[in-house]
């Protein structure tokens, strides 16, 4: 089960919000003799999760996040043969797949997912009140996301969830990598005024 944490403690932090774990990203240059299997396969282990929380906070359900986050490395499979880098590297590439995916998945249902208290599960080793209070908060600024512009979400979603760069993130929004940066900003900062401004979330759903 992914952690749908590991985003979260991002953006409610301002201090990392900006500098955005450089450190905790995983790079895999793409060479031409590069085995594009090899590549794949080295980011199934580092991006799976990823990709998860990313369609977990669009859908609000793990079992479709995980049955998306699966798919796009089926999709990646089998289109292997005509991926071509350019400047953009893999994992930007299956996150474009999984953002197809998860329209696809809204046009089949015909309506959103509302994000379930239970649904949040957050992995930790915290005694089970701290557990509940994280899982709270988590469900809180999900619910808060949905107040936000469309753009807005997508940054944030790709950015801390799916722990994207903003160029990679430019490259899934079909947008400069300095329009990323400045709806980040704006972004978290109408976020956290609004959790601000919100009680804490202690029962019912998102």
């Amino acid at each position: 089960m992914f952690d749908i944490q590991e985003g979260y403690s991002d953006i409610l932090d301002i201090e990392t919000c900006l500098k955005f774990r450089k450190n905790s990203s995983v790079h895999v240059e793409s060479r031409s003799s590069t085995d594009k299997k090899a590549q794949l396969t080295a980011l199934y282990e580092s991006y799976y999760d990823r990709i998860a929380r990313y369609a977990f906070v669009r859908l609000g359900n793990h079992a479709d996040a995980e049955d998306v986050a699966s798919e796009v490395f089926v999709k990646a499979l089998d289109a292997l043969h005509s991926y071509k880098e350019r400047g953009v590297p893999m994992q930007a590439w299956l996150f474009k797949i999984a953002q197809n995916l998860i329209g696809d998945h809204f046009r089949k249902s015909a309506k959103n997912k509302t994000v379930s208290i239970d649904a949040v599960r957050v992995q930790s080793e915290a005694d089970p009140e701290e557990q509940a209070i994280a899982g709270f908060e988590v469900a809180r600024v999900i619910r808060t996301l949905g107040k936000l512009t469309e753009s807005q979400r997508r940054v944030i979603e790709l950015r801390f969830f799916g722990e994207l760069t903003s160029e990679e993130t430019g490259y899934v929004l079909n947008k400069r990598a300095g329009a990323v940066r400045e709806l980040q900003s704006a972004a978290i900062k109408a976020l956290r005024k609004l959790l601000d401004e919100e009680p804490p979330l202690r029962t019912g759903t998102v």
